[in-house]
């Protein structure tokens, strides 16, 4: 079977563009509203993609950026894991990816929801791994001063390998669960768990069997060198943001070069960069919404993201003016903000274009046009290596998902890019990864 390409649904409530909630096509509680998250689940699935991905924000608001998170969604969404857990039960086919963050977890309690997550719904789960780039978290756990860059990243590695350690306590197998002769496990099939590392120390093994696709799938979504060394080590999905097609495939191909001095075979990993489809039934229609949701950005919102996402307050500054150059180092996403600061010098763009460019898609892929422009897009990224698939970023919700699925995935479909039906059960299946054994690296 030819190569085919990779598609999850990356869901914000109301969609990825900052001001989505104050458009016509949106649901204005969607953060709360659990009905409208089943609807977009079930959507993605009938688009036969191969999950919905959720992302985290436990920053919550602060004083300093009230101007402007007054005027976002941010204040009012669900926990990941407890809405995927939700979303696998009104689902039958679809993965689901949630993100919980390594920095202000421990091991055992994540390794236990994802594996008892995979088991209710046949592995269809995978966790997003992440380490928590704002600054402002910390103190939710009591943690007065965040912990730096590259500690984050340390403890995310040793982190990732307990927790697969703990997935692989138990051989397929190890529960026979015999009457006859009153044997409920196979003690010879208990691998268990020992792990005495710089990090963390921990011994035992979860209560729970091994998972219907070997482990839930991990994703990752740091780009910065600490991040795609995590990814090569451990990665199976990789969530990415680059701005161009080269960008793109000098990514992948770093990645795949990194596993393979570590020994891990380049079909083990799923590079998706984010892309946001500005999706018209003409190429006017899509230039019309991209102008709608341009006049919806409020000016304190998008110098509030902007100013996070590049480590440099801008509050004050002239918005027709250049980005001023940014501190050499930040404690957050230093990725993000590197990409960033490229693409304002490359364009020469203004605050006041970069941040509508952030509005939307947060400095990822911007795409926009009729469903046959968006198709060619997205294939001549996909047929010349630079990405197995895509995270698409729906601008506004329900709309830009529906249009996607009714009007771009045709397309892909005709093209003989994307399948037509599902033919796995699982995740991993899906993505067309193989089926790990127990202590194999991923």
């Amino acid at each position: 079977m030819s190569r085919t390409m990779n598609l999850a649904a990356f869901l914000l409530p109301t969609g990825h563009h900052a001001a989505a909630w104050r458009h016509a096509g949106s649901v204005k509680d969607a953060g709360v509203n659990f009905q409208h998250h089943i609807e977009l689940a079930k959507t993605a699935e009938r688009g036969l993609f191969d999950a919905v991905f959720i992302a985290d924000f436990t920053s919550g608001i602060d004083e300093d950026g009230i101007e402007g998170f007054k005027r976002m969604t941010y204040a009012s969404s669900f926990e990941p894991l407890t809405l995927i857990s939700a979303l696998s039960a009104v689902t039958q086919r679809i993965g689901v990816v949630g993100t919980v963050s390594t920095t202000y977890t421990v091991p055992y309690h994540l390794a236990r929801q994802f594996l008892s997550l995979d088991q209710i719904n046949g592995g269809r789960s995978g966790w997003n791994l992440v380490t928590t780039a704002n600054v402002r978290e910390s103190v939710h756990y009591g943690v007065p001063d965040h912990i730096r860059h590259a500690d984050r990243y340390q403890r995310a590695r040793e982190f990732a390998d307990l927790v697969m350690k703990f997935w692989d306590g138990w051989d397929d197998g190890a529960f026979v669960r015999d009457v006859e002769s009153g044997l409920f496990f196979d003690p010879t099939l208990r691998r268990g768990v020992t792990h005495d590392g710089p990090l963390f120390a921990a011994s035992g093994q979860l209560d729970i069997p091994r998972s219907p696709q070997g482990r839930p799938v991990i994703v990752q979504a740091g780009s910065s060198e600490p991040g795609r060394q995590l990814a090569a080590e451990t990665a199976e999905m990789v969530f990415t943001a680059q701005q161009d097609r080269e960008e793109a495939r000098a990514f992948r191909t770093d990645l795949h070069e990194r596993m393979r001095v570590i020994g891990r075979p380049t079909s083990s990993l799923k590079v998706m960069p984010g892309v946001y489809p500005l999706v018209g039934r003409t190429q006017a229609e899509a230039e019309d919404l991209k102008d709608q949701l341009d006049n919806l950005t409020h000016p304190e919102v998008g110098l509030l993201l902007l100013s996070r996402m590049t480590g440099t307050d801008l509050r004050g500054l002239p918005l027709d003016g250049p980005l001023p150059e940014p501190p050499a180092i930040i404690n957050g996403n230093q990725s993000r903000q590197t990409l960033l600061l490229q693409m304002a010098r490359k364009r020469n763009l203004s605050i006041r274009e970069l941040y509508l460019e952030v509005s939307g898609a947060r400095g990822h892929w911007t795409i926009w046009g009729d469903p046959t422009q968006i198709a060619d897009q997205l294939e001549e990224w996909f047929v010349t290596g630079a990405a197995d698939g895509f995270n698409v970023m729906p601008p506004i919700l329900p709309k830009s998902l529906n249009d996607f699925v009714d009007l771009v995935v045709p397309e892909l479909q005709k093209r003989g890019l994307f399948r037509t039906q599902y033919t796995g059960t699982t995740l991993r299946e899906h993505l067309g990864l193989a089926r790990p054994a127990p202590g194999e690296i991923p």
